[in-house]
């Protein structure tokens, strides 16, 4: 009798023991945050993104190159879905000297003062930029969203691809199985609002940081103001603050550029003097 309630109790303390295995793996995968379950608070932070057509707006522009000098500019915005991010420069009584546009297809940049211009694929943006770039990306980082790379819209079932972590500073949502990036997505517990994204090439000190904050409030969603990247791991740090003003969804306005036949293109090396001379 004695043996046989040792085993009843050896039984039922295996199943306790993998319950409370099987238990605890349930949380390292879908831990709470703010009373909601991990996936719950994925999928509120991607249903947080707004489903806005356009942006336009007013932004400073303050880029520091290192050793390699500074420089600030105002310009225009207009950010149209799944088309085309555009900046335009007019310093001089709404005169435009300079445009860059960016495409599904690719890097436009325009110098209307020399009639000229540069168009760069994104295997070339890639290889300067040390990392997987594309329209899709680069679109999320501006609207301050979440993304996987590759996928072009978020759904209910990506939430199962980001990893959980939280602490004192908010949670972390990385991206599980990156081949040879780090994607991490570091939100704020309370609103759900994602307050950088950040980019890290494996086995190096190479990292990429679009920081957000300032959140005002467009067409009813909270959007911020401020955005400040920042480059690290190479030889010189290079960093991008953008201050933004006058923003709306306006959708009445021209999408992408047509050269001119007058233009001359030039070749990527000219990019950085192009830059320099804006």
């Amino acid at each position: 009798m004695k043996h046989r309630v040792l085993s009843y109790l050896t039984v039922v303390a295996a199943i306790l023991l993998m319950a409370s295995c099987a238990s605890r793996r349930s949380l390292e995968r879908s831990p709470m945050v703010g009373g909601l379950t991990g996936e719950a608070y994925v999928e509120k932070v991607i249903a947080a993104a707004p489903e806005w057509k356009s942006v336009t707006g007013k932004v400073a522009l303050n880029l520091d190159m290192g050793d390699k000098g500074k420089a600030k500019v105002n310009a225009t915005v207009r950010i149209r879905k799944g088309e085309v991010i555009q900046f335009s420069v007019a310093p001089l009584l709404g005169i435009e000297v300079a445009r860059m546009e960016i495409t599904p297809e690719g890097l436009l940049l325009i110098d209307r003062m020399n009639k000229r211009y540069v168009e760069v694929s994104y295997a070339m943006l890639s290889g300067l930029a040390n990392m997987e770039l594309s329209f899709g990306v680069l679109q999320s980082l501006f609207l301050n969203e979440l993304f996987l790379p590759g996928k072009n819209v978020l759904d209910a079932d990506d939430v199962k691809r980001f990893r959980i972590v939280q602490d004192e500073a908010g949670v972390r949502l990385q991206v599980r199985s990156g081949k040879e990036f780090d994607y991490t997505f570091h939100t704020s517990a309370d609103q759900g609002l994602l307050e950088k994204t950040e980019i890290g090439l494996r086995g190096t000190d190479y990292v990429l940081d679009w920081n957000y904050d300032d959140f005002g409030v467009l067409d009813r969603k909270p959007f911020p103001q401020h955005m400040l990247l920042t480059v690290g791991g190479v030889r010189s740090d290079l960093s991008l603050e953008m201050k933004f003003s006058r923003l709306s969804v306006d959708d009445h306005w021209e999408g992408r550029t047509k050269v001119s036949s007058r233009y001359r293109k030039v070749e990527l090396v000219e990019l950085l003097k192009m830059l320099k001379g804006v």
